[in-house]
């Protein structure tokens, strides 16, 4: 038998958090793992544009990631320390970072700020880093009004819109794709 995709509970403008806890469609946390489920979107988008084995399965890996963020967003923080939502480790953090040092050995030096563009690719992982970086601001702002959000979370995010910019840049080399250099323009 089928499961109903709607509840009709939040015909009222209210939602459940992990937990069971009531909260007003419109709070910060629901936009918090709301923005990370539109960041894993984006990355789904990214990956199906891309044709690069070990690439393909690391996004794959960060979607999965993310869905432990938007799981550790959405529960009510009171109440996770009798559930079983999956954790977050310093090691996913350290692979981004491994992973953003290898692509950086054979990218050439940056000498100017980059314009997103070139190839859909490309600029598919460019909305992805800025949605990533959204993501961040979102939940630093959690933790300036107090509302719990683990710090992990916060450096994963973090990280992560560092590794799609050298991602980014990394499969415009691959696919030879010229970088767009952004020239200011200059008053005069």
């Amino acid at each position: 038998m089928a499961i109903k995709i709607y509840t009709k509970t939040g015909d009222s403008g209210t939602t459940s958090l992990i937990g069971g806890t009531k909260v007003p469609k419109s709070h910060l946390r629901i936009e918090s793992y709301g923005t990370v489920d539109e960041l894993n979107s984006y990355i789904g988008l990214a990956n199906d544009l891309i044709s690069h084995e070990h690439t393909n399965n690391m996004l794959k890996e960060i979607q999965d990631r993310l869905f432990t963020v938007g799981s550790s967003l959405a529960c009510d923080p009171d109440k996770e320390p009798m559930m079983k939502i999956p954790d977050l480790k310093e090691s996913d953090v350290s692979l981004l970072e491994s992973e953003i040092d290898k692509m950086n050995e054979v990218l050439p030096p940056m000498k100017s700020f980059i314009l997103p563009g070139g190839h859909q690719a490309v600029s598919t992982l460019h909305v992805c880093r800025c949605v990533c970086r959204r993501s961040e601001r979102i939940c630093v702002l959690l933790d300036q009004q107090n509302i719990f959000v683990d710090a992990l979370v916060i450096k994963y995010l973090n990280r992560l819109s560092d590794y799609l910019f050298v991602l980014s840049r990394y499969i415009g080399h691959q696919l030879q794709v010229a970088e767009i250099p952004w020239k200011a323009r200059i008053s005069g």
